[in-house]
């Protein structure tokens, strides 16, 4: 102990004060710090502890049209239901990850949890992330996420209520989906069916044959059910894909996220799941709108879907082809990449780069789907 305090006082003695915040100190061509005044001063570890933050990440995708092509999650959660990042943090997160909108969808039932008082206000999530969200100029979605248990063997009743007013009515009939989601409509929100598989087996590999169940046939006729979750998490649903065909549902793509964004899908990784949004202006009355007119687009683990009018919508907006006189030559304008098949060859038309193919009537994008098992095709 002695020794210990004999070093703490000819450390103190020196008149040095150390503090983790400025450049320099480590660099072998650094001049000694020089004292001022009675000879104190300050150190910083900064470049040795802090390293460079890289910059919010851009996606390049032109407009479609007369749209533009915002992205966005529409599902994610907080510490205010069973997530483990604060909403504040799931703004930053997405605005890191070149995300243009999201939707912070906590479970409305959660009551009690994490030590939060059971009659906690259900909009406390949103109402935190507001002024963060406008900090960094992504649009919040005021939505929520209601669930029912899931009976072992059986389908998901899970969906989440995008652009709501207020989530607490919609948690004061918790227990009962069908009284639920009609408390959501009350409110003119967007409902979609979350990860449509969650609860059925999603483990046994290979294609498994789902049902559309009667009761959401019937949440869907009485204009309850929008849209559905073809891309959750890791997990893509082909079945779903064809749901949204066959029945005029809106697809979408989000990543049910629980987890930090590094602990689920690493640093800016373009391959984590969004939805493409063909909207007309960047704000949230237009984004609404897009979803009620069902002009979205799943992109997820390299593979883009949804339905075939929008799809060709988007690659022709991505993709220029010119006719040469050597065949043709393929511009891809935007980050998402196109495996292109022709003549049975297939070849990659990698993001912003360019692809040189001899002449032919169709070009089949195979990382493209309208369908579960239907590639885009498209006439050059």
């Amino acid at each position: 102990m002695s020794n210990r305090r004999e070093f703490l006082r000819s450390f103190a003695l020196l008149g040095i004060v150390v503090s983790l915040a400025v450049p320099g100190l480590f660099a072998q061509d650094a001049a000694p710090p020089k004292p001022e005044g009675d000879g104190q001063f300050a150190v910083s570890y900064a470049e040795a502890v802090r390293q460079n933050k890289p910059p919010a990440r851009k996606i390049t995708i032109p407009d479609a049209g007369e749209y533009k092509v915002l992205k966005g999650d529409f599902h994610i959660h907080t510490i205010y239901s069973d997530g483990a990042v604060k909403p504040e943090a799931r703004v930053q997160e997405a605005a890191d990850n070149g995300l243009d909108v999201i939707a912070i969808t906590d479970h409305v039932e959660s009551s009690g949890s994490r030590g939060f008082p059971k009659d906690i206000d259900r909009n406390m999530s949103y109402n935190l992330a507001k002024s963060e969200a406008e900090k960094q100029k992504l649009i919040l979605v005021h939505g929520t996420e209601i669930s029912q248990t899931t009976v072992p063997g059986h389908l998901s009743r899970h969906f989440n209520a995008l652009f709501i007013t207020d989530a607490n009515p919609i948690q004061a009939v918790a227990g009962d989906w069908k009284a639920m989601i009609a408390a959501a409509a009350e409110q003119e929100a967007f409902i979609h069916w979350n990860h449509p598989a969650h609860g059925a087996m999603p483990n046994i590999p290979g294609r498994l044959a789902f049902p559309f169940l009667d009761e959401l046939e019937e949440a869907r006729a009485k204009g309850h059910i929008h849209g559905i979750e073809v891309f959750n998490g890791v997990w893509y649903y082909p079945f779903a894909h064809d749901w949204c065909n066959e029945r005029d549902l809106v697809p979408i793509a989000n990543s049910d996220i629980h987890a930090s964004e590094w602990n689920n899908y690493g640093h800016q990784n373009l391959q984590r799941p969004m939805t493409l949004i063909l909207a007309r202006e960047r704000n949230l009355e237009s984004v609404r709108e897009a979803f009620f007119a069902k002009r979205t687009i799943g992109w997820a683990g390299n593979m883009v879907f949804g339905r075939e009018p929008w799809v060709e919508e988007l690659f022709r907006a991505c993709v220029e082809i010119k006719k040469t006189e050597d065949g043709l030559t393929l511009h891809n304008r935007s980050d998402i990449p196109c495996l292109i098949e022709t003549d049975g060859k297939t070849s990659e038309l990698p993001p912003q780069g360019s692809l040189e193919i001899a002449t032919t009537e169709k070009l089949t994008v195979t990382n493209w789907l309208t369908g579960s098992q239907k590639p885009l095709e498209i006439a050059p």
